[in-house]
């Protein structure tokens, strides 16, 4: 133990009492014998690069290239997304994609370029080979959107998993976005970013790095094209960011890099070119399209770590109801739980909870559990001894479970890698579901022990199935929560058919999308964190997690009443609109902070519910598209590069746009406006973009606008659907998508689609069907129509 080791254990023992303080020391201990014994030495490294080209042999959709230390293989497939992989690495196996790697284009075809190169023309992109392994990918136009140089590799002299290097280059106007959940975005500045899903311990803010989320999906945006690069290795590693500078140096452009670091796993890579939306319809494509969250959950959500028992839940329900707040569903921290352990429930705390569950319900309440991964190494406990009994649990590799340190003690945790643990563990969940559960929460899966020093998860020598392959933690850690997520998918499509299941899951991975959403975790209260929380789910979002949202308030601490009610407005816009909070933060219900953010609290609960039926269509488009709800200002326009550097406000789908309040004392705030017409949905006053316009913000509200010719489904005075559409600029056509949602059964309803145009006065809406326009369905209602 060094001596900073040493401070840590003493702190920890005095931080957390002497039981689980020292069970954290023990923990970390643990840890580093196992990895010390179980991990192999790296000893002295020899590097490789590939080498000149030796020979091709061309295939469906491109073909294979074999340089002298190295071969590569391509292949553009039917969606038009590329792949290649080093080495002979091939799409499969992958936890990234939704089923097998998609069909290869047969019209791409492998064919001599110059200077000794060789090129794949397709489509969308044309792909260059250069002698040395520079792999190039450029529009049909010609214009070069990246160029990722030969890599570089590292070998363990003794064998073993090889280290990579790979360089990639982008153009000097190029911004770059994504990497999973990142505080400091959504734009990525110059930095490092460490890809490993962590728990930070505590609450973070802008800065802090890694988060729960880290993903190698990068997007990129340029003048050239938007294009989004997936390297699928769920290694650890980092990548190192450096943007380009236009006119540097001697009159020539520097350009972009972005420097990969992976310390094992394929060097795969896929690339996707086009504008932002059909990127992301691609990527949808490739990596499954979004779960569908049942209705409710498009509504507000409230939680807290520390409700204490069902009295305490009643009286928040009632204060609700009391102030005419509306209330969609209350979340159980592990303070319901039975000692905390997973699958239980304190019968002292709360007696009748299926009874409490059905109360909720007939209000139009759902109540959701955590569920954490963490099962606690108790004898005799009935979800313990069946995983002893189906031999799920992660083992060391002296073949006994990997024993860590969680809430509930000593604790060992599944192997989610393996199809028969995922199984057990979704069957798991019908006690949830008769204790009257309608949707989970996942936390602490990141996952998490708890230690006093080093690394806050399982050894890295842990042993996993990785579906029959075998391995060890170094792979499956990045994957963990993907597998835990779709366990409890999966379990819940068999166990209640009849419903859409509600899985939330603070970690994951490329993929998790399929199988439900995430919040930011345990987001610091304070002016940065509102910040932060734009920026999680905006960069989330561009990764193909479209549903996403923070704890409104901040998770520690006590936010100020303007604090919490400026980021219980942005929540209002946001996909999950949750609040939530630790057991020693201050209260998050809206009448705790004075008569004044009551009001205004109760103004944005009610504009949510009015614009249900929008973020239903949203996420209908959401799974039908991969777009995400909530978007980048330049996702229409990513040659605008204003938009491009913009943080501070984002798209609703494509009709709205959301200016939140991001810092203390503001009343009126700069909005940076894409091209068009847009409406202040207050006041109806008209702006035309692209242009920075100052849009009042009192503390009622937050500025949002409405695109002119939009159609938006929303909520009537009599709760049925009605067409808001704002008027369309004279000359101008506009129009909109509804989806007029079925239920919460896994049926997909039609995309109904409008059209708008002006007509002098009036504004005329039509129905697209198959026999040509029609009269709208639904009650239609104007707005705007007062501005010229």
């Amino acid at each position: 133990m060094d001596g900073r080791d040493l401070v840590r254990s003493v702190k920890t023992v005095g931080s957390t009492g002497a039981a689980l303080g020292l069970r954290t020391v023990r923990a970390a201990w643990r840890r580093r014998r196992a990895d010390a014994v179980g991990l192999p030495a790296r000893g002295a490294e020899r590097a490789r690069v590939p080498g000149p080209v030796l020979s091709v042999e061309p295939g469906p959709g491109g073909g294979i290239v074999r340089f002298t230390r190295s071969e590569l293989r391509i292949t553009v497939t039917v969606g038009g997304a590329v792949f290649w992989g080093w080495d002979g690495a091939r799409p499969d196996p992958s936890y990234a994609l939704a089923d097998r790697a998609p069909e290869p284009d047969a019209r791409a075809v492998l064919e001599p370029d110059k200077d000794g190169a060789w090129r794949v023309v397709s489509e969308r992109m044309t792909v260059v080979v250069s002698r040395h392994g520079a792999v190039e990918v450029r529009t049909p136009g010609g214009v070069t959107v990246r160029r990722d140089l030969p890599p570089r590799w590292w070998e363990p002299s003794g064998g073993g998993e090889a280290r990579w290097m790979q360089r990639s280059e982008v153009g000097a106007d190029a911004r770059f976005f994504g990497l999973g959940g990142r505080a400091a975005g959504p734009r990525l500045r110059n930095g490092t970013y460490r890809l490993w899903n962590t728990a930070p311990g505590r609450a973070f803010v802008p800065g802090d790095d890694p988060l729960h989320i880290t993903m190698p999906v990068q997007l990129v945006v340029a003048d050239a094209a938007t294009h989004l690069v997936f390297h699928d290795s769920s290694w650890d590693g980092g990548v190192t960011l450096r943007e380009g500078e236009e006119g540097a140096g001697s009159g020539h452009d520097r350009v972009g890099t972005s420097d990969l670091r992976m310390e094992g796993g394929p060097l795969r890579c896929w690339v996707m070119v086009g504008s932002p939306a059909r990127v992301l319809h691609t990527w949808s494509s490739l990596t499954g399209s979004a779960a569908l969250p049942p209705a409710w959950a498009l509504g507000h959500h409230h939680a807290r770590w520390g409700f204490g028992d069902e009295q305490e839940v009643r009286r928040i329900v009632a204060g609700y109801h009391g102030h005419g707040l509306p209330l969609d569903a209350v979340h159980l921290d592990i303070d319901h739980l039975d000692a905390r352990r997973v699958f239980t429930v304190d019968r002292d705390r709360f007696p009748k909870l299926p009874v409490l569950a059905e109360e909720l319900r007939r209000d139009g309440i759902r109540l959701v559990s955590v569920v954490e991964p963490a099962v606690g190494a108790e004898a005799g406990s009935p979800v313990y001894d069946s995983g002893v009994a189906e031999d799920a649990f992660v083992r060391g590799r002296g073949g006994l479970p990997v024993r860590a340190v969680s809430w509930p003690g000593e604790a060992v945790h599944p192997d989610f890698t393996r199809a028969r643990t995922r199984q057990w563990w979704g069957g798991l969940y019908a006690e949830r579901l008769s204790q009257g559960f309608a949707g989970f929460w996942h936390t602490m899966n990141e996952p998490v022990s708890l230690a006093a020093f080093g690394d806050s998860t399982l050894p890295r020598s842990a042993a996993h199935d990785l579906e029959g392959r075998g391995g060890d933690h170094r792979e499956a850690h990045n994957v963990y929560a993907l597998g835990m997520a779709r366990a409890a998918f999966e379990g819940l499509r068999e166990l209640a058919p009849q419903e859409r299941p509600f899985v939330l899951s603070r970690s994951g991975w490329a993929g998790m999308q399929r199988y439900g959403g995430t919040w930011s975790g345990n987001v610091a209260t304070g002016w940065p964190g509102l910040r932060a929380s734009l920026s999680l789910v905006l960069g989330l979002g561009l990764c193909g997690v479209p549903y996403s949202g923070p704890d409104v308030g901040g998770f520690d601490g006590d936010p100020s009443p303007e604090l919490y009610l400026r980021w219980f407005q942005l929540g209002a816009y946001l996909p999950l609109f949750r609040t939530h909070a630790g057991p020693r933060a201050g209260r998050r219900e809206p009448w705790e902070f004075g008569g004044d953010v009551l009001e205004h609290a109760r103004a944005a609960l009610v504009e949510r519910r009015r614009l249900r039926p929008y973020f239903v269509t949203l996420a209908h488009l959401a799974r039908r598209t991969g777009a995400p709800y909530a978007r980048p200002l330049w996702w229409g326009s990513p040659e605008d590069r204003a938009l491009r550097d913009c943080g501070d406000a984002f798209l609703l789908g494509d009709g709205l746009l959301v200016a939140p309040v991001l810092d203390p004392g503001t009343d009126r705030r700069a909005v940076q406006l894409p091209r068009g017409r847009w409406y202040d949905t207050a006041t109806e006053r008209a702006y035309e973009g692209p242009a920075q316009v100052l849009v009042d913000a009192p503390p009622s509200r937050i500025p949002v606008l409405a695109r002119a010719g939009t159609v938006l489904p929303v909520r009537g005075d009599d709760g049925g659907m009605v067409l808001e559409v704002w008027a369309p600029a004279r000359g101008r056509t506009g129009g909109g998508l509804v989806v007029a949602d079925a239920g919460d059964g896994s049926e997909e309803p039609e995309i109904e689609r409008f059209l708008t145009r002006r007509e002098g006065t009036r504004v005329v809406v039509e129905r697209e069907t198959a026999d040509g326009p029609a009269e709208p369905l639904l009650p239609v209602r104007i707005r705007g129509l007062g501005t010229l």
